[in-house]
């Protein structure tokens, strides 16, 4: 008997159908993961056809499924069942996570900037159970359960009031920083585990930041926390320059997760102020 965790998303995830085997570092199995496309659209050579009548119907959804499996076998049935009465929403996250992994890899070995990864809330069901290996491997199972959808909850965002922002930025009366962009890339990645990566966006975003924010200098606590940033630009530099040596420790990470929290604040204070 092996445990899985079932997704499914309403899009194609990317990767060809088909298994994949992930390995940690030190290359030991840790899980199977199968990816499936279900009710794609039939491909058609639309060489010589004509546009034909458009008609309101919605057009059928592909759906993506990732179903990934434990590479250790469970103890017996007794002990499959024990595992599924304790599963929960920590294995759904680290399904996530693992899924997201490989959707990386795939975006940088197909070179596809537009290869995104995924959401536990962006899932449109959610399944933990066991079954015997090809079984599972199939999409099939012993016994398995629906987690419920999650209370959503607010997520971290670098601007307040993000339904009147989007309104004065599609109106021209705010415009999108920079620096804005290269802190949600360097939330993705930090969020992600992808310490290297955090730690150069983070100096990227740090450089636009002082430059595109000092115009807001005189407004309410914005040049406290300018000079904040100055303060701090320092210590994102040295991680930036860690991080092309080849590693992050501990330490540089948890100073790279306060720098990103600190300019993630100064934008949210920036968008408080409005936008008139």
């Amino acid at each position: 008997m092996f445990g899985f965790v079932q997704l499914e998303f309403p899009w194609a995830l990317g990767p060809p159908d088909g298994r994949y085997v992930v390995r940690g570092h030190a290359g030991e199995l840790e899980h199977v993961l199968v990816i499936a496309t279900l009710g794609a659209p039939e491909r058609r050579w639309l060489r010589g056809r004509r546009p034909k009548a458009a008609t309101p119907t919605p057009a059928p959804v592909t759906t993506g499924r990732a179903t990934l499996v434990t590479a250790r076998a469970l103890d017996g049935a007794v002990a499959a069942e024990r595992w599924l009465r304790e599963a929960g929403e920590s294995e759904a996250d680290a399904a996530v996570a693992v899924l997201n992994r490989v959707l990386h890899l795939y975006r940088v070995a197909t070179a596809d900037a537009h290869a995104r990864e995924v959401r536990r809330e962006q899932a449109v069901v959610v399944r933990v159970g066991f079954g015997e290996g090809e079984q599972v491997a199939d999409g099939r199972w012993r016994q398995a359960l629906e987690l419920p959808a999650p209370r959503l909850a607010a997520r971290r965002s670098a601007a307040l009031r993000p339904q009147e922002r989007l309104a004065a930025l599609l109106g021209g009366r705010d415009a999108a920083l920079a620096c804005e962009e290269l802190a949600l890339r360097a939330r993705q990645d930090i969020d992600a585990g992808r310490r290297r990566e955090a730690a150069l966006q983070l100096d990227a975003a740090f450089t636009a930041a002082l430059a595109e924010l000092a115009p807001w200098t005189p407004r309410a606590d914005i040049g406290a926390r300018l000079a904040e940033l100055g303060e701090l630009h320092a210590g994102v530099q040295a991680a930036a320059r860690r991080a092309l040596e080849g590693g992050i420790d501990d330490g540089t990470e948890a100073a790279v997760r306060h720098a990103l929290e600190r300019l993630e604040a100064a934008l949210r204070a920036r968008t408080a102020l409005g936008f008139d």
